[in-house]
């Protein structure tokens, strides 16, 4: 899954990634706005599919391993990986899509989590655990602007988890990762504290950073099309995850169209554009 090296991009080429990541904002963005509540989720894979072939870009998820869709679009106790099917969406179902675009051979991935409906159809509990879950990224990213080691960023998001919401369960069984020119790349971005703090943040690091919460235990189980990934105890989760460049001026958050201004000014960190 992963590279043997962690590669360092120039300036130019964290530009030319800005371009994938707001292409891949573009097609989240596509994808939900019709996510509603009869619209089935292959529908809503088709509107992605179609906001990156009409930026001339490439889907990176479809065909990766054999993956069969341009989008994952994990329902309720769906953690990731949920294949779009002909389910049909209702209010009130919980709602992660996960999904990337290449451009001139650069990679964006990005992930956000959703109520069908909106809040006047969204169980509180819900909202808060996409919430949280939005928060704990926040968290991670906000801590890669001054890490030295990228355990820093899983420690941040194990700090945030813990400290405000220490009944919902934090995911250890899939990690955040290095992005650029293939998707998934060294080095492992950790979602949790742990022992080994992995290497030293580099100049020139893109890192996708994506915690996922439950409501629930952090027991998984796959089903048997090798994808979809449910919680073991039926209880509902969700996936926030952004692309994000630390170059010498700063960090970029590169798949969110202010560059995550708002999302890093409770932190008191302001992105640095290229």
């Amino acid at each position: 899954m992963f590279g043997s090296h962690v590669q360092l991009k120039t300036d130019d080429q964290i530009r030319a990634m800005r371009r994938a990541g707001l292409v891949t904002r573009a097609a989240l963005e596509a994808a939900r706005a019709v996510c509603v509540a009869g619209n089935t989720t292959r529908d809503v894979d088709a509107a992605a599919a179609k906001a990156i072939a009409d930026a001339g870009a490439t889907p990176n998820f479809l065909g990766y391993y054999g993956y069969p869709a341009t989008v994952c679009i994990s329902v309720n106790d769906t953690v990731v990986h949920g294949i779009p099917d002909d389910y049909v969406l209702a209010d009130g179902d919980l709602v992660s899509i996960d999904g990337g675009a290449i451009v001139d051979g650069w990679h964006g991935d990005s992930a956000f989590t959703m109520i069908v409906g909106g809040p006047q159809h969204a169980d509180p509990a819900d909202q808060r655990l996409s919430d949280a879950t939005e928060a704990a990224m926040w968290a991670g990213i906000a801590a890669f602007a001054t890490a030295q080691r990228v355990g820093d960023i899983g420690n941040a998001i194990d700090a945030y988890a813990t400290e405000n919401v220490p009944d919902l369960g934090l995911v250890e069984e899939f990690t955040g990762h290095g992005i650029g020119t293939a998707m998934h790349m060294e080095p492992e971005v950790l979602n949790f504290a742990a022992s080994n703090q992995g290497p030293r943040v580099k100049t020139g690091m893109v890192l996708c950073v994506e915690p996922m919460l439950t409501a629930g235990g952090i027991e998984t189980v796959t089903l048997e099309d090798d994808w979809t990934v449910k919680t073991v105890d039926g209880k509902r989760a969700s996936h926030w995850e952004n692309t994000v460049a630390r170059h010498a001026g700063g960090i970029w958050v590169l798949t969110e169209e202010d560059g995550g201004l708002a999302g890093l000014a409770p932190y008191g960190i302001t992105p640095v554009p290229l």
